[in-house]
């Protein structure tokens, strides 16, 4: 394929399958370098656009739009090594969500032949009583309060702190998961996905597609992160050819259209 030739917007657009006026919003938001023009004000694209408009667009299926726009702007820019930053921190981000989600097994497993699902409707407890049937002070329901992981409801009048049979269940699974030294950042998840899932096999499951969400975008961000390592190399050979970029283009130009 010859690296001088030249593309209209609609060239590129239908690569793509996108419309004319995306392809001009990309450029001037500095996802494709800048369009040649002719003297009669026509973008003219060229091969480094194509190579870029790919780039991008696998990026966004691995990396989404707010670090795929970012990045292309950086290299646009000339600021390579920011464009690697970004990605960088792309990566440590979703590698932090791999942690808290194993996190997240460790603790539901923790859990194994805990009933997750409230109790049977029974009389609603103090505060004291709760501790006593836990065997922990009222101190650390108190903690386990402040930190969000427990939410009992206060009696009208006194203010007293009472405890319906899901608030049992609640500082039941705390205590649980406080023995296995498990810390509060990484209790709440557990505890909010067993509120929303209904029970400990829900959750799993939920955990379970989760996991499998995150291997396909990792997936996605290593095709994106090949296309992107591929263009850096394209851009440089292009500039070497003279090929890349230019402000005006001979004759009367093609349409944008």
């Amino acid at each position: 394929m010859r690296d001088d030739r030249r593309l209209r917007s609609v060239d590129l657009a239908r690569l793509a399958g996108l419309s004319t006026q995306q392809i001009r919003n990309y450029e001037d938001a500095g996802v494709l370098p800048p369009a040649a023009r002719t003297a009669s004000g026509y973008r003219v694209f060229g091969e480094v656009h194509r190579r870029a408009l790919l780039a991008y667009r696998a990026l966004l299926k691995g990396y989404g739009p707010v670090t795929a726009t970012p990045v292309m702007r950086c290299v646009h820019d000339g600021d390579v090594p920011g464009a690697l930053a970004l990605v960088d921190a792309a990566h440590a981000a979703l590698h932090e969500e791999r942690n808290a989600l194993r996190a997240a097994r460790e603790a539901l497993d923790s859990l194994a032949g805990e009933d997750p699902a409230p109790p049977p409707a029974s009389p609603d407890l103090r505060i004291g009583e709760v501790a006593a049937l836990l065997g922990v002070r009222t101190s650390a329901l108190r903690v386990w309060e402040a930190a969000g992981l427990l939410t009992p409801r206060r009696e009208r009048g006194t203010g007293y702190r009472v405890f319906g049979p899901a608030d049992v269940r609640d500082a039941r699974l705390v205590h649980t998961l406080r023995r296995g030294h498990h810390l509060f950042d990484r209790i709440r998840p557990v505890l909010d996905g067993l509120r929303r899932e209904g029970s400990g096999e829900a959750l799993r499951a939920a955990l379970d597609a989760r996991d499998e969400a995150l291997t396909a975008r990792t997936r996605a961000m290593l095709e994106g992160a090949g296309a992107l390592h591929a263009y850096l190399g394209d851009r440089e050979r292009l500039s070497a050819a003279g090929t890349t970029t230019g402000s005006t283009a001979g004759g009367p130009g093609p349409s944008p259209r």
